[in-house]
């Protein structure tokens, strides 16, 4: 499981390696007018939101950094990614089974759900895949090259071919 986040976040890292902090932090594509280091940053809060409750066996998905500097420049977005890979790399497989209780407010309030480190880390993953793939519009938008081809899909979608 942490082997397969890790290569999902390092298609991130390489995203971020290869475009300036002006295309990172490009708020100018409709309808939404977010930037990718908008969607970057909100990625690794959800990662940071679960690696800072685990002390208390309580993650609350609401509460997120929202640093700017990690949204406009590059060099902390990859910061970013550095500290979250870290702390991923400190859990151990026994980790992955503790239980935790997951709060987040679902707009009529605050709920909890009883999960393992592992289920909310797996859900932090699959939603990261869903962000790359709404990275993978602006970029699209911008005129700028996908890192890769398989950025911002999920490993598991059917590969479609191209038509000849």
């Amino acid at each position: 499981m942490i082997e397969a986040i890790e290569k999902n976040l390092q298609k991130g890292i390489k995203l971020i390696n290869a475009i300036s902090d002006d295309q990172y932090s490009d708020a100018s594509v409709a309808p939404y007018y977010s930037s990718i280091g908008c969607h970057i940053r909100h990625i690794l809060d959800v990662f940071s939101c679960v690696f800072e409750g685990l002390e208390e066996d309580m993650v609350f998905l609401n509460k997120r950094n929202r640093d700017k500097s990690a949204e406009i420049q590059t060099t902390y977005g990859l910061q970013y990614f550095d500290t979250i890979l870290n702390q991923l790399h400190k859990l151990s497989q026994s980790d992955l089974e503790k239980n935790i209780i997951v709060k987040d407010d679902m707009g009529l309030g605050v709920v909890g759900a009883n999960y393992t480190l592992g289920a909310i880390l797996m859900q932090a993953h699959s939603h990261a895949i869903h962000h790359f793939a709404s990275i993978g519009y602006i970029i699209y938008q911008l005129g700028i090259q996908l890192p890769d081809s398989s950025f911002g899909f999920n490993p598991t979608t059917p590969k479609k071919k191209k038509a000849s």
